[in-house]
């Protein structure tokens, strides 16, 4: 990113940032009263998830600030990983409050205790709606300008904040207008699964951006596809991917004539680089040069790459 464009785009996910934070505020302070005035279990499931979004906004916050930070002498690869240990400290959040708030709904069913002021419980839940799809569409609108990776994160987060307060709404009604009793602990058991169940795809993420696992198989095709195409290669291997917060990293040895001069590799692998850039502007590119027929035996997984399986042939052939 060069810096005209980071002083363009910056300022945008920083703002959208900052209105995530605000309404977080916001409702948590009006969904604090809800839950203590009803003394639903569902309302107190919203009110620890609105919590959570606070929580994940400032992270995001932070992850927006952090992410148009160069690479330091301490950081060569950049500080993206800092979002999967900050997502890892969320998960337990999130862990804990989803075992709270399913031990009071199972309290509730042995020890039942009425509702009260659905109403307020209500209006809360939908004025929690309508601010959610007041900052859905304004964070849609920055990341069409920004494409923030950040808060496109976030953008998915808060849509599935409109179906929990649809939930919370669904529970006092039949709570409280219906008269099924149960209706209240049973959709505060759903919203702790809901909240579990968050928390799991949020660590499986985050653990395997710390472990550096592989590319999908079709983003790896993909890059392999157009280094490939470049002409003076006669053969790949050895390709190996990871990703750090929203930057990705490539690298791999490249075979070439070895009657070659360095400075004619040299030239070859430019190439190469300028080509992957333009495609994948994204991505940070290490390629190391071996003369042709050269594989290294002291890794396994060199050879399984010599061959890649997307292509059905050696590449560069």
């Amino acid at each position: 990113m060069t810096n005209e464009e980071r002083r363009r785009v910056v300022p945008l996910a920083m703002r959208a940032a900052l209105a995530s934070v605000a309404m977080a505020t916001s409702l948590l302070v009006v969904k604090g009263y809800a839950a203590w005035h009803t003394g639903s279990v569902a309302m107190l499931g919203s009110l620890a998830d609105t919590g959570l979004d606070l929580l994940a906004s400032l992270v995001t916050l932070y992850g927006v600030k952090l992410a148009a930070e160069p690479a330091d002498h301490d950081h060569r690869f950049g500080h993206g990983k800092a979002e999967a240990l900050a997502a890892l400290f969320q998960v337990v959040l999130i862990t804990a409050s989803a075992i709270g708030i399913a031990v009071r709904a199972i309290q509730r069913f042995s020890a039942p205790a009425a509702n009260e002021d659905a109403g307020l419980g209500i209006g809360v839940s939908v004025l929690a709606i309508l601010a959610t799809f007041a900052l859905l569409a304004y964070q849609r609108s920055v990341i069409r300008r920004t494409g923030s990776v950040a808060i496109l994160a976030d953008n998915v987060h808060y849509q599935s904040d409109v179906l929990l307060n649809v939930a919370v709404i669904a529970a006092l009604v039949l709570d409280q207008y219906v008269g099924l009793a149960g209706a209240d602990p049973v959709f505060g058991i759903a919203i702790a699964l809901w909240l579990a169940w968050g928390a799991f795809q949020a660590s499986s993420q985050a653990i395997d951006m710390l472990m550096d696992k592989e590319w999908p198989e079709d983003q790896r095709a993909a890059f392999m596809e157009v280094a490939a195409r470049q002409p003076g290669i006669r053969g790949i291997h050895d390709f190996r991917t990871r990703r750090a917060g929203s930057h990705d990293f490539a690298q791999f040895h490249m075979e070439v004539d070895p009657s070659l001069t360095v400075r004619d590799a040299h030239d070859i692998v430019e190439r190469v680089e300028v080509a992957l850039r333009q495609t994948f502007p994204r991505v940070e590119t290490l390629i190391h040069l071996d003369p042709e027929g050269h594989v290294d035996t002291d890794n396994p997984l060199v050879e399984a790459d010599v061959t890649p399986h997307w292509f059905g042939k050696r590449v560069g052939y």
